[in-house]
């Protein structure tokens, strides 16, 4: 007795096990996470390091590099980037993805805190931190107001707002983009300074010094214990004024005789715009391992409650990746119901029963739902890819109860009663059905096993996959053959005379045909074979296809030194030349960044174009295209159309040579724009920018007692206020503003103004032109480095060309099959991320076809017939390709997950054919050709029926229905492409291959008696 007939016999704990698997299932579901893509926990370490006013160059030499060299020598430590710009260090460290994330911050740091020593006194201190929320924000907000000024606005976005989606559950970062901050502002006068003898740096230290309270000591009066706290503080900024200011020599002034102090606002160092009108922007983005939706859910719930009881507010949706994630969910719940009821269309249309369609139904939802109870318990989510990979088994499921059911149908047209037929057939079909369930599980599972990058985006996906197959392989042996035993009625639908004819004339003769000619059988299949192999090289390839999301990304990089209102009035041009775009309807524009470090970035500018619904537009390939040409008369900016991925293409060259290097990416350049394929080629070797340089005379500065020190801080706190740390703070009822000391605005535009400013010597205060020379110099605006190399990237716009072919081209461009040994060009992290989990899938494959072998060779006991089975694959291969040719389709990802599924299903057809030919060879005694002919006749309408079956369920992918079906129509049309053909062709092909190999292993094992019986050498006879 085997698990089928058990449970034929004993119904109840059949029943009783399906209903508790799918109460699971349903509570799993109900508390699985949805997700665009699954949390990638990245070994990623980051140090930030500010030294604020300081040039790259100086960064680079005396920051950069000893910290790089300290990180380098931690084990495990695959990658270091560093990015420098003005006043900031930015070092990323990519450890090896086995070492812990805790451990490698805490060795980060460690490596750092050895070398502080070494690093400048004034370097503010390095923060060391890992990332514990996604890289994308799941809202981007626009927020205005009709009774709050910008000031205003700002302060309620970074208060109220920031505060109450911060109270939300799976809440990463909230960061505000645009607006500006209050600061009470001293605005010195240069003149005034120097007729009292003081410095910027003695008014900006007597207020730090004076504006302050402290604490610590202890009163004990009246028998009892008083906290003691000096408070030295004035309410408004207009109190200032009157703030006595002691001098270094004792003297004092009051404020008000050398500054005017006003309540204002700090150098804008960003902006926001929504269609031109300043806005607050608002990013917001979820912790790993919250939803997105239920985390957006909770967001917008406190937006709205917020914004009922803030009159005038409005909060517009200008981005994020939550509308695009609910589309995709959805459309991946309805593909599977589609697909479902598709493939039982099919059942139903072979076996015109609806109690036999029922029958074979029910896989569906008891494969399903056990599924989604093992994904929750394996800590997984409801994402692009584990939904991808219910979508692509949802044909599967049903395949062996469709087996099983057609199988005791046949049965019953024999006239035997309902148990019997189901008890002889399910025993009949079994070794049929577990070998093609474990040659599916064998493909599948090598995919859940992979490790490296491939192993953190598709682990989910393969086990999905597998536990979804193994549960259909439960349905298929304790649920089908009870249910058909007591829910079938009759005898069955029986076969008219006219359906045998047709058979016989349409598929059994070809069969006879080809067993008696197998060589011309061999030849047209080795024929097609290499035809499809062909028909590769005319196959685009990439990594992964273009999106048609309703949203897009643009940046515009202006020169080195360009002021903000520049930036404001180029970005507004191209918003203008964007108008005439069809199919955008509103664009969000952030300029710059927040941050006193980051002034630098105001040449800088993104814009979000958010477009038409889908289908009210056209793809967002031809609006980026449209985008591009609207950007030809705007001259003096580099630009930016598309988030990067598959339509953007990236070079990185690297580099100690700094000469050769920008030579090399000039060349490389100029090589690109001559192709004429590509668009928009610019490179990330940044322009000088012109720069003030005061070079102090040694000489000069001490006979006065003036050190490079003093000079330093002058110059700095006079220009642009000291360092945040160093400021008073004026206390307001509810939070602390910044009291910054520094010139007007007109007077940073004088270069006289700063020729003259006083600086502090031994005898009092002298002209800083007086010890110190002043010029106009220029200097790098930002440094890029990889491996403690400087790198330069050259990145394309690829109009179309799929990135594998534009890569080709590259390769045989002279600018790099001539590169100097000194030069190296190195992947990108995408374009490596992307060779990894390629590489990954080939070796899936390799050992999904081994690992199908293997099953087979246990269950047949045989060690050549499996070569039988194996040899319908690459039947399935030239269909793919076909499929991927016509539709002009990409060989990107996802198309190779579909020929890594191909495997399992052509592999499940030849061994319905196989099973049945060794059965009636062994058990009925048939000879091989009887035996080949009538497991064509037996098994050609349930290998038909599963095909179809799995082509229905991937028709609604393929066809792209409804939402963005970009990531997955690939990997339907070349599994539809691979079905048709290997369907057809291992009918015809597969008996012949069977005879061919039987052949083979009679006549090894004849060699092998023979061999046996001969007698052994050193032994004569007599």
């Amino acid at each position: 007795m085997n698990f089928a007939t058990w449970s034929i016999r004993n119904p109840i704990p059949s029943i009783l096990l399906f209903i508790l698997l799918a109460i699971a299932g349903l509570f799993g579901f109900s508390r699985l996470p949805v997700q665009d893509l699954p949390d990638i926990n990245l070994p990623l370490v980051s140090v930030s390091a500010v030294l604020p006013g300081a040039t790259p160059t100086q960064l680079e030499t005396e920051v950069a590099r000893p910290i790089e060299d300290a990180v380098a020598a931690l084990e495990g430590v695959r990658h270091v980037t560093t990015t420098i710009t003005d006043g900031t260090v930015g070092i990323e460290t990519e450890f090896s993805l086995e070492t812990m994330l805790s451990d490698a911050q805490m060795r980060t740091k460690d490596a750092i805190d050895s070398i502080r020593s070494d690093l400048p006194s004034a370097l503010l201190p390095p923060t060391v931190t890992t990332t514990n929320f996604t890289m994308e924000p799941i809202l981007v907000l626009a927020v205005q107001s009709q009774r709050m000024n910008e000031a205003e606005l700002s302060w309620f976005v970074d208060d109220a707002i920031v505060r109450a989606v911060r109270a939300v559950p799976g809440i990463g970062k909230v960061e505000r983009v645009g607006g500006i901050e209050r600061e009470a502002q001293v605005i010195v006068d240069p003149v005034r300074l120097s007729s009292v003898g003081a410095t910027a740096s003695d008014v900006s230290r007597a207020l730090r010094q004076m504006q302050q309270q402290s604490s610590g000591g202890r009163g004990q009066l009246g028998g009892e214990e008083q906290s003691i706290r000096t408070v030295a503080l004035v309410g408004q900024a207009s109190e200032l004024a009157m703030l006595p200011v002691i001098l270094s020599d004792g003297r004092r002034i009051r404020l008000d005789q050398v500054a005017t102090i006003r309540d204002s606002n700090a150098d804008r160092t960003q902006i926001a715009m929504l269609d031109g009108k300043p806005v607050v922007g608002l990013n917001i983005y979820r912790a790993r391992g919250a939803g997105e939706v239920a985390v957006a859910e909770g967001v917008r719930a406190a937006l709205k409650e917020l914004e009922s009881r803030t009159p005038g507010l409005a909060l517009t949706p200008v981005g994020g990746s939550i509308d695009y994630t609910i589309e995709q969910y959805e459309a991946s719940i309805a593909m599977l119901y589609e697909g479902s009821l598709l493939a039982i269309f099919v059942v139903w249309l072979f076996l015109r029963d609806w109690r036999a369609t029922m029958v074979a139904a029910t896989a569906l939802p008891l494969s399903i739902l056990p599924t989604f109870a093992a994904i929750y318990w394996l800590g997984f989510t409801l994402n692009t890819l584990t939904l991808l990979a219910l979508a692509v088994v949802v044909g599967i499921l049903v395949d062996d109860a469709i087996v099983e059911v057609e199988n005791i149908e046949r049965h019953r047209r024999m006239g035997k009663p309902a148990l019997q037929a189901t008890e002889e057939a399910v025993n009949e079909i079994a070794k049929a059905v577990i070998a093609t369930t474990l040659s599916l599980v064998a493909v599948f599972l090598p995919t859940a096993l992979m490790t490296g990058y491939a192993g953190l985006f598709f682990k989910p996906f393969g086990w999905t996959a597998v536990i979804a197959v193994l549960a259909s392989l439960l349905v298929a042996r304790l649920l089908t053959p009870m249910m058909a035993a007591y829910f079938l009625k009759g005898n069955g639908r029986t076969e008219t005379e006219n359906a045998r004819v047709i058979q016989e004339r349409l598929y059994i003769s070809k069969v006879r045909w080809c067993l008696a000619h197998p060589k011309a059988t061999i030849a047209a299949t080795l024929a097609f074979l290499a035809a499809s192999l062909a028909l590769l090289p005319l196959i685009p390839t990439g990594f992964l296809p273009s999106d048609d999301r309703s949203l897009t990304e643009m940046s515009i990089e202006l020169p080195p030194g360009t002021a903000l209102q520049t930036t404001v009035e180029t970005s507004e041009q191209v918003r203008g030349a964007l108008s005439r775009v069809e199919g955008i309807t509103n664009v969000f524009t952030t300029i710059g960044q927040s941050g006193e470090s980051t002034s630098g970035e105001i040449r800088q500018a993104s814009l979000s174009l958010i477009l038409a619904p889908r289908g009210d537009r056209p793809s967002k390939t031809s609006i980026e295209a449209a985008v591009r040409e609207s950007l030809t008369g705007v001259p003096g900016a580099r630009f930016s159309v598309g988030d990067g991925g598959s339509e953007r293409l990236e070079l990185i060259l690297a580099s100690e040579d700094v000469q050769a290097l920008g030579q090399t990416a000039q060349s490389l350049v100029r090589e690109l724009r001559a192709l004429g394929t590509l668009s928009n080629i610019n490179s990330t070797a940044s322009a000088e920018r012109q720069e003030i340089v005061i070079r102090p005379d040694l000489q000069r500065a001490a006979e006065r007692g003036v050190t490079t020190e003093a000079i330093g801080d002058v110059v700095r706190i006079a220009t642009r206020g000291d360092f945040d740390a160093q400021v008073g703070r004026l206390n307001l009822d509810n939070r602390q503003i910044f009291i910054r000391t520094r010139m007007a605005d007109e007077a940073r535009r004088n270069l006289s103004t700063l020729a003259n400013l006083r600086v502090a010597g031994r005898d009092g205060v002298v002209a800083l032109e007086s010890i110190a020379d002043i010029s106009l110099a220029s200097d790098l605006s930002r440094i890029d480095r990889y491996d403690r190399k400087r790198f330069v990237a050259v990145s394309a716009d690829l109009n179309g060309m799929a990135q594998g072919d534009a890569l080709a081209r590259v390769e045989m461009l002279p600018a790099i099959r001539a590169m100097p040994s000194t030069v190296s060009l190195i992947p990108d992290g995408s374009a490596q991320i992307g060779e990894d989990i390629s590489a990954g899938f080939l070796t899936a494959l390799a050992a999904g076809v081994l690992c199908i072998y293997c099953v087979l060779v246990l269950l047949f006991r045989d060690f050549f017939q499996p070569v039988t089975i194996l040899s319908a694959l690459p039947l399935s291969i030239g269909g793919a390709f076909l499929a991927l040719f016509l539709s002009g389709s990409a060989l990107v990802l996802t198309a190779m997950i579909g020929l890594v599924m191909l495997m399992g299903i052509v592999a499940k057809n030849s061994i319905l054919l196989v099973e049945y030919a060794i059965l009636g060879m062994k058990s009925h005694g048939l000879s091989r050709e009887q035996a080949l002919l009538e497991a064509c006749r037996m098994r050609a309408r349930p290998i038909i029926m599963t095909s179809v079956a799995m082509i229905a369920g991937m028709a609604p992918l393929a066809l792209g229905i409804g939402a963005d079906a970009s990531f997955r129509q690939p990997m339907a049309i070349a599994v539809i492409g691979g079905l048709l053909t290997s369907t057809v062709l291992s009918l015809l092909v597969v008996p012949v291959i069977f005879e061919l190999v039987d052949d083979l292993e009679q006549s090894a094992r004849r060699l092998f008696r023979r061999a046996s019986h001969q007698p052994q050498s050193g032994h004569a006879t007599l």
